[in-house]
């Protein structure tokens, strides 16, 4: 069959969904509450089911009384028991899946739960989604007469008790229906490779043969691999290559740090980006309109939400709140109740709706990276704005940045320290160190507060990184590609006082 005619009966397949779409959006509450009753009455004779009498749950008061906020921490032992082989534990269906995961808070493993009908109504659906409402809003677009670019874990799955674990991205892999598999690049076997320099090389290898009309991946880890194939191909810029590509599908982190690298190896100005907004717990929101930078919330993922206000969270008054409930510009906490058996459970983001109606929202950053230790509320989402500034006034590239506070000794007041690695280094350290201050004071008041007059907090310092050193850093604790992120902010030092120690050792090393 002539791709045009493949590409046309994928689109008129994919935009029907978008007359079910419309179901939650009139009604995002009752879709929301109706969801959540499905789930309860689904785990009634499971394990937690008994626990907290899910039986006698009529309503979400009844619910939200019963069951408490749960980290991952609180879950892990009925965890183990599933993954050790008992089942009806905290899911009414046999989960054999789990998707594995350190974050970036923790070294210690975390074993996300993963079921069938999560697979099928959460992660594909969701993939489904993201194409139909891409489609919708492109009506030329060519995007399947080529395949996408896929860049995701590189750690293969690993059996254990017959339960399986592995990166999230090669559970999906492993059990991706055919007509994904059809339209990807690179081959399963290259994305589940488990070491990372020898998958680059096989992606670039294979990859650059292919139609890629489209691009799907983390952006810190999409522009490494984009940077190598315009170095081993000898291009200019992507175009070049793949004349046909016309969309990027990002997620997992900020991308406002790497737009403009991003428009200098993507020139032509048609050229489409789509966030996206999905964890190993589920997929929760997706960019519904072209050149936007919020996320419509989906849901009808069998996934019940409710939100925690930022400026409660973790005290004795803390509030939890549901939909219905949320303003406008506020930071709330993320709490999810999914099938896949995670009750009331804190996936440690957090968010700000932007609109609700529809609900929309932004990622802001990480219940555990901001930093709050002078009252000043920062999220990583004004550090993202801050430096993307701070390069436009000073023509600089950032690859990454971690931050982390001076803490008071004495008389000295306190500061913030950054260290950030460029890839185009400023020609004055200071005019871009003094341009990312004045940017965060813009974007955030409680930081320019704390900064009037040095009143409580000095100008921040600034460290440049050597070449690589977050590359190294990752490689030294096995988490290079994928979905692993530098932690951006930290109310501690440990982070950046490792980067600082091993920039020493590599200076004392020449």
């Amino acid at each position: 069959m002539p791709l045009p005619i493949i590409n046309s009966i994928a689109s008129w397949f994919l935009k029907k969904r978008i007359h079910d779409m419309e179901l939650f959006l009139k009604y995002p509450n009752e879709v929301q509450e109706e969801l959540l009753m499905n789930l309860i009455r689904a785990a009634e004779h499971t394990v937690i089911g008994k626990k907290y009498d899910f039986s006698s749950a009529r309503n979400y008061t009844t619910f939200s009384e019963r069951v408490p906020i749960s980290t991952y921490e609180d879950l892990e032992p009925l965890i183990e028991q599933t993954r050790k082989g008992e089942q009806n534990v905290f899911w009414h269906e046999p989960i054999k899946w789990f998707a594995k995961s350190s974050g970036t808070t923790n070294a210690k493993s975390k074993f996300i739960p993963v079921s069938n009908q999560a697979l099928e109504d959460c992660h594909y659906k969701a993939s489904k989604d993201l194409l139909c409402l891409y489609l919708n809003n492109n009506e030329d677009s060519q995007l399947f007469t080529g395949k996408s670019l896929r860049l995701g874990g590189s750690k293969e799955l690993y059996e254990d008790n017959n339960s399986f674990f592995g990166d999230l991205s090669a559970i999906l892999i492993d059990n991706m229906p055919f007509w994904a598999e059809f339209s990807s690049t690179p081959s399963n076997k290259v994305s589940l490779m488990s070491e990372w320099e020898a998958k680059l090389n096989a992606i670039v290898k294979e990859t650059s043969q292919e139609n890629v009309t489209s691009f799907a991946g983390v952006p810190s880890w999409m522009l490494v691999l984009m940077n190598r194939i315009l170095e081993d191909t000898g291009k200019t810029n992507l175009h070049e290559l793949w004349p046909n590509v016309e969309v990027y599908f990002h997620g997992g982190v900020s991308f406002e740090p790497y737009r403009e690298q991003y428009k200098k190896i993507l020139p032509h100005p048609d050229f489409k980006y789509y966030e996206i907004y999905n964890a190993s717990e589920g997929f929760f929101a997706i960019q519904d309109s072209n050149d936007s930078n919020e996320l419509l919330l989906m849901l009808d993922y069998g996934i019940f939400y409710e939100f925690i206000p930022m400026d409660t969270f973790g005290r004795p008054n803390q509030k939890v709140i549901r939909l219905a409930e949320v303003e406008l510009n506020k930071n709330y906490a993320v709490v999810i109740t999914t099938n896949s058996g995670l009750w009331r459970y804190l996936i440690g983001d957090t968010v700000r709706f932007t609109s609700v109606n529809p609900y929309r929202i932004k990622v802001t950053g990480r219940t555990k990276h901001h930093i709050n230790v002078f009252g000043e509320e920062l999220m990583v989402e004004n550090t993202d704005k801050a430096i993307a500034k701070a390069c436009k006034l000073t023509n600089t590239e950032v690859l990454d940045y971690t931050v982390a506070p001076i803490f008071m000794e004495g008389k000295e007041k306190g500061a913030h320290e950054w260290i950030v690695e460029f890839k185009k280094e400023p020609e004055d350290a200071e005019k871009f160190r003094q341009a990312l201050d004045e940017a965060l004071q813009e974007v955030n008041s409680d930081y320019e507060a704390k900064r009037y007059n040095n009143m409580t907090l000095n100008p921040l310092v600034l460290n440049i990184a050597r070449p690589k050193l977050f590359y190294d850093w990752l490689k030294k604790k096995d988490k290079l590609g994928g979905q692993h992120k530098i932690p951006r902010l930290s109310n501690e030092r440990d982070y950046l006082e490792e980067l600082k120690a091993m920039q020493s050792k590599s200076v004392m090393a020449q």
